[in-house]
C-alpha cells in the first residue's frame, strides 16, 4: 500500500540538478552529528570513513547529501518504492554523489530487512517510521543495525502541529477521494471551495501552499494511506522500548523557551526539568509539526570542556557546514547569520593550518585563558569540533 503511493508519488518531489545539492545540512555532516551527541569527535583522529545508513531515503535527497557532507565513507540507502529509487539514483547520477564516497549503494530493499548488513556509525530516517504499520518494529530494526556509540537521527509528525492536517485527511477520506491522481485534484479543490475565513483553509494557505506545490508533496501531506504523530510524552515512550538513549533534538532552539517567554515567565521555565520544559513548549507553539531528534547506543559521557588543562589539550577542527569561509560574517551550522570575532576567527585558521596540534600549541598571539575562552565560544556556536585526548 504505501510502496504503490510512493510509486505514484515519489517522495520528496525536490527538483533534480546537475552538481552538488545546494547549501548543507549539519545533521546529514555525520563530523557534525556525532559532535553534537558526544560532545567530541573520536578520539583517534583517524580520518573519518563512517558507514552510513540512509533507512527510507525516497527520491534520494538525504542520500545525496550524505555523501557530499561525508566524503570518503561508506552509504547504503534503501526504500520500498522502486519510482522513488529510480528518481534517487537519477539524483546521485547528475549531482556526482558516488565520486564523493568510497561506496554508494541504492537498493530496494524495507529497513526491517537489512541482516547482513552489519553495524553502521551513522543512521539517518527521516519522515519514515511514522508511515509503518508498526513503528517500534522499525525502530528495532534501526536500532540493531547501530554500532555502539553509533548516531540514529529520526524525524517523526508531531500531534499539535499537525491538527489541521489530520482533519482535512480525515475529511478526504469521508469524501471517499482515494490516493491517486483523482485524490490530488480533490485535494486541491477542496482548499479552493472552502470559504477563505475556514480554518483548515488559511491555515494550508499560511503554513503549507508553498510546501506543497509540488504534486508528490501535496500528496504526502493529505493522502497518504498510512500515518501516525506524537506526542512528548508518546516519542520519550517510544525510544525507552528500543533500548537507545535520547541524545538531544537537532533542533534545539524550537524547544528553547526563550523564544516565547521572557521575564518571571522564563525564569519558571527555566527551572523546570527537561521533559516538563519541552512539554511546555509544545502546549504552548501548535505549530511544531515535527519532532526531530537523535538516539545513540549506550550512554553518553561528554569530556569537560569546562577544565581548561583538558580544553588545552584537545585538537580541534572548524566545522564544514559553514557558509562564506573564512570571513567574520557567515552562516552557521543552522544557516542563520553568524558574526566571529577576529580573534575567533585567527584560531579556526591556526587550526586549519595546523590540525596535528592541541589549543595550547598553536602559533596564536594568544595566552591559555583567551584560547579556552573563544575556543568555548565556538563550541557553543557549534562552529568549532574537538576531540579530547584519550577520549
Amino acid at each position: 500500500m504505501v510502496s504503490a503511493f510512493y510509486d505514484r508519488f515519489p517522495y520528496p518531489g525536490d527538483p533534480l540538478q546537475d552538481g552538488p545539492p545546494p547549501g548543507y545540512n549539519w545533521r546529514w555532516c555525520v563530523d557534525s552529528a556525532w559532535a553534537f551527541v558526544h560532545g567530541c569527535l573520536p578520539a583517534d583522529g583517524a580520518p573519518r570513513r563512517w558507514r552510513i545508513l540512509d533507512a527510507g531515503c525516497g527520491t534520494g535527497v538525504s542520500s545525496d547529501y550524505l555523501c557530499h557532507l561525508n566524503p570518503g565513507s561508506s552509504v547504503l540507502a534503501v526504500d520500498i518504492s522502486a519510482g522513488a529509487l529510480a528518481v534517487a539514483r537519477e539524483r546521485c547520477r547528475r549531482s556526482g554523489a558516488a565520486h564523493q564516497v568510497q561506496d554508494l549503494r541504492i537498493e530496494q530493499r524495507s529497513l526491517l530487512d537489512l541482516d547482513g548488513e552489519g553495524s553502521f556509525d551513522y543512521i539517518n530516517s527521516v519522515g519514515v517510521l511514522h508511515h509503518l504499520h508498526q513503528p517500534e518494529a522499525g525502530l528495532e530494526a534501526l536500532a540493531a543495525r547501530l554500532r555502539p556509540g553509533g548516531v540514529l537521527h529520526l524525524f517523526l509528525y508531531a500531534d499539535g502541529g499537525r491538527w489541521e492536517i489530520q482533519r482535512t485527511q480525515r475529511a478526504l477520506n469521508l469524501l471517499g477521494v482515494g490516493t491517486g491522481a483523482e485524490g490530488l485534484r480533490l485535494g486541491r479543490e477542496l482548499f479552493a471551495t472552502l470559504p477563505e475565513t475556514n480554518r483548515l483553509r488559511r491555515h494550508h494557505q499560511q503554513r503549507w501552499a508553498l510546501d506543497t506545490t509540488a504534486d508528490a508533496n501535496f500528496a504526502d501531506m493529505y493522502l497518504h494511506p498510512q500515518e501516525c504523530s506524537y506526542s512528548i510524552e508518546r516519542l520519550l515512550a517510544f525510544v525507552a522500548g528500543s533500548g537507545l538513549t535520547f541524545a538531544g533534538f537537532s533542533n534545539p532552539e524550537v524547544w528553547n523557551p526563550a523564544r516565547l517567554l521572557q521575564g518571571d515567565l522564563l525564569e519558571r521555565a527555566m527551572g523546570l526539568g527537561d521533559l516538563e520544559r519541552w512539554r511546555l513548549v509544545e502546549e504552548l507553539d501548535p505549530d511544531i509539526s515535527h519532532l526531530e531528534f537523535f538516539l545513540t547506543k549506550g550512554q553518553v559521557s561528554p569530556p569537560d570542556w569546562s577544565q581548561d588543562g583538558v580544553l588545552l589539550q584537545a585538537h580541534g577542527e572548524r566545522n564544514r557546514c559553514l557558509w562564506g569561509w573564512p570571513s567574520t560574517e557567515l552562516f552557521g551550522p543552522d544557516l542563520m547569520p553568524l558574526t566571529l570575532e577576529t580573534g575567533d576567527l585567527a584560531l579556526l585558521q591556526a587550526w586549519d593550518q595546523h590540525p596535528g596540534l592541541p589549543l595550547a600549541a598553536l602559533p596564536l598571539d594568544q595566552d591559555a585563558a583567551e584560547r579556552c575562552g573563544r575556543a568555548r565560544q565556538l563550541l557553543k556556536q557549534r562552529v568549532l569540533l574537538l576531540r579530547a585526548v584519550g577520549a
